[in-house]
């Protein structure tokens, strides 16, 4: 018996709820650790490669995930693994909010990964196959855009506990268990208030049906038909099950041997594969993913208190948000060429800028190894802001060291209220401390550290209006049909290896070069960006997927007239 269409349309905004929760916990992983970063360094004994492991977690585990999350979605369902990523989710919050080390920080945050990996696979995957047509763009862009959502979520709760951890410190008049307290609470709340639309989430997939097309190319029709008719009418359903039917038929009687054996060593499917990869590298390559991660770091070096580059994530993050609705709305009216030429040509210019600004204090650093080595008391070190503005004024001081366990850094802004303290873990209270490099550098003006916010603020709508909206579309519209998987799996592993790379090397470079060298290397790989954009990518608004094929298979792109509009 069929269903009413209100019965329909409630399964349909199910659905499409399901699928924008799964958006916006993809975008809190993303999102949440930039604020957590500034206190969780001041509880937990951390190096600065243990630090930066952190941040790359969520993007190793994605990694692993997205290889292998459509395979398994096959062989076990949709809805099953959909319910896998909620639970994983859920399971990271309690891990790492409970967690006292390292190790323990580190598997959920892996968690945290293969979940946001799972999310990123298979949640578009479920809605292809389940909405039709007539729905289908809608909940892709509900997906994307609750994305951006979530990384806008995670800064706001990173300024909510920001701004109650720095009124505690304020009013603890130099009470370092206090001062401890406020940022142990601070970074664990901020992790622990996300596990609410995570339970949400896990809790609302159990009333998800499985997809009628993996139903289908099981044998099992009825249950597709069952499936269908919970979102179109039954004679809709008989349609789609009826041209289900036609796919499968010619099917049943080939070669069990994959369609794209061998297919990837022909030219008309090496130049799209190659130039995927070159596009989804160079996209990591701007280093977005390290940006929305550090962002709230990158701001306090950049001269603002811990409060106002909290502050200064959420509203850059927010700029994101706002400016992929408008991208959404223009992609398919100005095209993909277009907008990625845009959008790739304002992130090299902001980044430019950004490291420009950075320089002019960097240049200006001092060294102090000796002068901070004669603070040392045992193997303790407590360093006052006074003795900042000593040696430089308004300034800032970086000290690597070590207790023979691998480097640290630790930092101290002349406007801190607070000593910097260095002691070692209670596991080796007799371990030396080693100094290895300190240095102070200028803090940048007010009007500077403003003027690098809005140069991010200008790299974050430049990604949205271009690569953000439009790197994954231009993906699956240059694969052709008999690659498609394969090639999409590897240029998904280069993406998301070099993302990974980048966020796990970040601390390290601007601990020792300063984040001038991390700029201008990620606006050379934007430039790369700019001038593949530019010069080998054809333009694909207005063409079916057989003539974007057509366009490889010729020896010039130019040979191949636009369709018209």
């Amino acid at each position: 018996m069929g269903r009413s269409n209100s019965t329909t349309a409630f399964y349909t905004y199910l659905l499409l709820s399901v699928a924008g929760l799964g958006g916006l916990l993809y975008g809190i992983d993303v999102g949440i650790i930039s604020g957590a970063l500034l206190y969780l360094e001041k509880t937990v004994d951390l190096t600065v490669s243990q630090t930066s492991i952190l941040v790359a977690a969520v993007l190793g585990g994605s990694t692993l995930s997205s290889l292998i999350a459509g395979f398994m979605a096959d062989w076990f369902g949709r809805k099953k693994m959909i319910i896998v990523s909620g639970v994983l989710f859920v399971l990271s919050i309690v891990l790492i909010v409970l967690s006292q080390g390292f190790w323990p920080l580190l598997f959920g945050r892996i968690l945290q990964g293969l979940s946001g990996g799972i999310i990123g696979v298979v949640i578009p995957l479920h809605l292809a196959e389940s909405l039709p047509p007539s729905t289908r763009g809608r909940g892709s862009a509900i997906f994307q855009f609750l994305l951006t959502l979530g990384i806008v979520v995670a800064a706001g709760i990173g300024v909510y506990y920001s701004r109650g951890a720095e009124q505690l410190i304020a009013a603890a008049n130099g009470n370092s268990s206090i001062i401890r307290a406020a940022q142990d609470h601070a970074w664990r709340g901020m992790f622990l208030s996300v596990i609410y639309p995570g339970t949400l989430y896990l809790l609302s997939t159990f009333f998800v049906s499985e997809s009628p097309r993996w139903l289908h190319r099981r044998g099992r029709r009825e249950e597709a038909r069952t499936a269908l008719e919970k979102i179109v009418s039954p004679a809709e359903a008989e349609r789609e099950l009826l041209e289900m039917d036609s796919v499968v038929a010619p099917q049943s009687g080939s070669s069990s041997k994959p369609a794209f054996a061998g297919s990837l060593l022909q030219r008309r499917y090496i130049v799209p594969f190659v130039l995927a990869c070159v596009i989804l590298g160079c996209n990591q390559g701007t280093g977005i993913n390290s940006v929305l991660g550090y962002l709230s770091v990158i701001l306090k070096q950049a001269g603002m208190t811990a409060t106002e580059a909290t502050r200064g994530d959420f509203a850059v993050k927010l700029l994101n948000c706002l400016t992929t609705v408008i991208a959404v709305a223009l992609v398919d009216r100005k095209g993909r060429k277009f907008l990625l030429m845009l959008g790739t040509g304002c992130i090299v210019l902001a980044l430019g800028i950004g490291g420009s600004l950075f320089r002019i204090s960097e240049a200006k650093r001092i060294e102090v190894a000796d002068q901070v080595r004669t603070l040392v008391q045992g193997n303790h070190l407590s360093v006052t802001p006074e003795f900042v503005r000593d040696q430089g004024g308004d300034s800032s001081l970086t000290v690597l060291y070590n207790y023979g366990d691998g480097e640290k850094i630790a930092t101290l802004s002349a406007n801190d209220k607070e000593a910097l303290q260095v002691a070692p873990e209670k596991a080796k209270p007799n371990a030396p401390l080693k100094i290895t490099r300190a240095f102070v550098a200028p803090l940048p003006s007010r009007q500077t550290a403003w003027l690098i916010a809005l140069s991010l603020a200008f790299f974050i709508a430049g990604y949205a209006v271009g690569p953000g909206v439009v790197v994954w579309l231009a993906l699956s519209e240059l694969m052709p049909t008999r690659i498609r998987s394969v090639g999409m799996g590897i240029a998904l592993l280069i993406n998301q290896g070099v993302s990974t790379t980048i966020a796990g090397v970040f601390l390290p470079v601007v601990s020792s070069h300063g984040y001038a060298a991390m700029f201008y290397f990620w606006a050379a790989c934007s430039l790369v960006y700019f001038l593949t954009a530019t010069f080998f990518l054809p333009e694909t608004k207005g063409r079916t997927l057989e003539e974007i094929e057509a366009i490889f298979a010729r020896e010039k792109h130019s040979e191949m007239p636009e369709t018209a509009r």
